[in-house]
């Protein structure tokens, strides 16, 4: 991936660009403030400028007349962080600062420069917003009598006429404003007003901008530097480490890894994405490692399918080729003999394929089961007549109670009988000559529990799990077949996983407890329950 693709990148830049835009604006903000409230003089006000640089210009006059009053000025007052002008009477303007100004001050200062010669006054005490009195040089001469400054009652506002009293003064119109009003000072050489100096009320927004730039161009980069540092440090440091934790466990998850997993701490986005992707590993993991087990079993199940079926069609092919042997003599009584095993293992492949059969029915749910009261009764009088011939011939008896409450349960008659079959023939293969087979009928816990029990030796406690496992096979050591039919030959291997299928398709459980002397298989049917689904 590239690296201006980054996620991290595009929010890098995003908060950036939201920096950088107000820093600008509160920049902007700043200094137009400053322009507005005419504060960019720090300790003394527009006039107090204007009256001391007439002040430094005219005795600079006076000393070398022929000095480069331009190059002075600039020099001297570049520090300054507010324009003004100086207009000549020669027609020369001089800038300080800046060099666009307003043009009713240009117009104010060049009315003031062509108003007539006088002799210079001043009024007594300080003029408003100037402070002590600052010396300088002014004309001597007699002073005009009355007030100072002001018209004759009556006479017209003619801001072209001079004051009584004296030379021409400042118009009515330009008032010495202490905060804003900008006045022209004269400039006053050998008796003479040879210019006037202009400081405007409030700096230019562009003036202040340009002298503000730099040091706020600078403020701007190192804040954008240090924020970026802590942002990085703080808020995408942690969040791209997270994230790549979350692409590594997802990249060695791919790669067949089932136990990568993703850190989930916290309670943000992050977590929840990582805790989101570990809990469809682990699904993912319980499928992968469901379809093993099945893949397993379907294996050991076609690998006991064909030997069980081996088993018979092996005899069978031994015992007819040796009777189809042309040079072979064998007596009636031999064949007959012969003829009979082969009917045998014929009958034993035919349960084979049926118990096959019937147990991937009920597995696979093909099938719906009748849903009837059953007598719990007649259930094991149809068990006890079906072995009766067989338990006769082993020295054993089938004894049948049933509890109060347990006399019917709800369920397919048919496939009820075919599991207690089973379980019967199952305990009559090992039940010792002289005991009996017990099938009992009780309520627990408003269910009915069935149960078939023996007295052989028992199973033993590490074959109990698999008990119920297709083609399962105790060791030798106790002849533990499960076939599902008394008498036969053998069992198929697979009564007790229809036993199984056919009591969960019925709501219900199977169980077995067994310890020497006593095996319990008990199972336990629902009351009520709906079976037609």
């Amino acid at each position: 991936m590239r690296w201006y693709r980054s996620l991290y990148w595009r929010i890098a830049v995003g908060v950036m660009g939201f920096l950088v835009v107000m820093l600008v604006v509160q920049a902007m903000l700043y200094v137009w403030a400053v322009s507005q409230s005419g504060r960019s003089l720090q300790g003394q006000s527009p006039g107090r400028l204007a009256m001391t640089v007439a002040q430094d210009v005219a005795g600079l006059l006076e000393r070398e007349p022929g000095v480069d009053l331009a190059q002075y000025i600039h020099e001297q007052y570049a520090r300054y962080e507010h324009p003004f002008f100086v207009m000549m009477a020669d027609g020369r303007l001089i800038t300080s600062g800046s060099d666009s100004f307003p043009e009713p001050l240009l117009r104010m200062a060049k009315a003031r420069l062509e108003r007539p010669e006088g002799r210079m006054m001043r009024p007594e005490g300080p003029m408003p917003g100037e402070g002590p009195r600052l010396e300088g040089p002014r004309l001597e001469g007699p002073r005009p009598e009355g007030p100072r400054w002001r018209r004759p009652e009556g006479a017209p506002d003619d801001p072209g006429r001079p004051m009584r009293g004296g030379p021409p003064g400042p118009r009515p119109g330009d008032r010495f404003d202490r905060e804003r009003a900008a006045f022209p000072v004269p400039i006053v050489v050998n008796a003479r007003v040879t210019g006037v100096v202009v400081v405007p009320a409030q700096a230019p927004f562009a003036f202040l901008l340009r002298r503000y730039a730099p040091i706020l161009a600078l403020v701007a980069v190192g804040v954008l530097v240090v924020g970026g540092v802590v942002t990085s440090a703080t808020i995408f440091g942690p969040a791209r480490r997270r994230l790549l934790a979350l692409e590594r466990a997802a990249r060695q998850f791919g790669a067949g890894d089932l136990s990568a997993r993703a850190p989930d701490r916290g309670g943000d986005e992050i977590a929840a994405v990582a805790s989101a992707f570990n809990t469809m590993a682990d699904d993912l993991a319980a499928r992968a490692e469901a379809l093993a087990a099945s893949d397993k079993l379907r294996r050991q199940l076609l690998a006991d399918v064909s030997h069980e079926l081996n088993t018979p069609v092996t005899a069978m092919r031994g015992y007819v080729e040796t009777l189809t042997m042309p040079e072979l003599t064998i007596d009636e009584s031999t064949r007959a003999r012969y003829l009979g095993i082969i009917a045998d293992e014929t009958a034993r492949m035919e349960r084979l394929i049926g118990d096959l059969m019937d147990l991937a029915r009920l597995e696979g749910g093909g099938g719906a089961l009748r849903q009837d009261a059953v007598s719990v009764e007649q259930l094991f009088g149809r068990v006890s007549a079906r072995h009766e011939r067989a338990c006769a011939e082993m020295g054993i008896e089938i004894a049948a109670s049933v509890a109060p409450g347990a006399e019917t349960v709800t369920g397919d008659a048919d496939r009820l009988e075919q599991a207690l079959q089973n379980l019967a023939a199952n305990a009559m293969r090992y039940a010792p000559g002289g005991t009996a087979v017990e099938l009992r009928a009780q309520t627990v816990n408003a269910h009915v529990v069935l149960s078939v029990e023996d007295r052989g030796a028992g199973i033993p406690a590490e074959h109990l799990p698999y008990v119920f496992d297709r083609f399962y096979k105790a060791d030798a050591s106790r002849p533990f077949d499960r076939g599902a039919n008394a008498g036969a030959s053998g069992g198929s291997g697979l009564g007790l996983s229809i036993v199984k299928a056919i009591v969960e398709r019925h709501g219900g459980t199977v169980s077995v407890r067994s310890r020497p002397g006593s095996t319990v298989f008990d199972v336990e049917l629902p009351h009520g329950q709906d079976l037609t689904a």
